[in-house]
């Protein structure tokens, strides 16, 4: 069962709100594309899906929800907490139209059908894992992109972000060679700064140490 307003109690031994928005994997894997509309209940009917993964603090998916009502939002991140705090942010500021995924980006995919119907995929400054060991811990790279990519509907796009200048020559590599994407900012590979583009809580301490940022924008050709 689905968030139909006021159910409890999917999460044992975890202080949730009054309106529980998060879903699980379980719930999800049931879902195919053309049921979507199910994870918001029977008062939303959303046009289209986007997905953040990794939406951290989570003032940036509240701000694409917030500014596009229509769209049906799932955050998706790793960190129980933030997943918590999140759910009890949409209760107070009566946002309606997003669901919760506590999971990585790998989870996210086994959860999701292989059809072309997410309108958009964000990621912003995932996790660069830095040391040398931890580098096959990274999400972006060929195999996870294709992945995202297929799921896209037509014309569907992909936002990713990065401050880290190595994991951006890995992102950008993968990104040139896949066949089912073009490029939003070409002949740029990447633009240093997005005019309008709302930053996110890192992207702001991010630019006050100077460091340099990445934004990438493909399309679902």
């Amino acid at each position: 069962m689905f968030v139909r307003g006021g159910r409890v109690g999917r999460f044992p031994k975890t202080k949730i709100p009054t309106v529980d928005y998060r879903v699980s994997v379980e719930e999800m894997r049931k879902l195919e594309a053309c049921d979507w509309a199910a994870l918001f209940g029977t008062e939303f009917s959303p046009k289209s899906f986007v997905i953040e993964i990794g939406f951290g603090r989570g003032e940036f998916l509240i701000d694409l929800a917030q500014n596009d009502p229509e769209t049906g939002f799932l955050g998706v991140d790793v960190n129980h907490k933030r997943v918590l705090k999140m759910a009890h942010r949409l209760v107070r500021n009566e946002i309606t139209n997003v669901r919760l995924l506590e999971g990585t980006g790998q989870s996210l995919l086994t959860a999701l059908p292989t059809l072309p119907f997410v309108g958009a995929f964000w990621i912003n400054f995932p996790d660069p894992w830095p040391k040398r060991r931890h580098e096959h811990r990274r999400m972006l790279r060929a195999e996870f992109l294709r992945e995202l990519a297929m799921r896209l509907a037509q014309g569907g796009r992909l936002e990713i972000a990065t401050d880290n200048e190595e994991y951006a020559r890995e992102i950008d590599a993968a990104l040139r060679g896949e066949v089912l994407l073009e490029n939003r900012f070409a002949p740029h590979a990447f633009l240093s700064d997005v005019p309008g583009r709302k930053p996110t809580a890192y992207e702001l301490l991010w630019r006050a140490e100077e460091r340099k940022l990445h934004f990438w924008s493909y399309a679902k050709k």
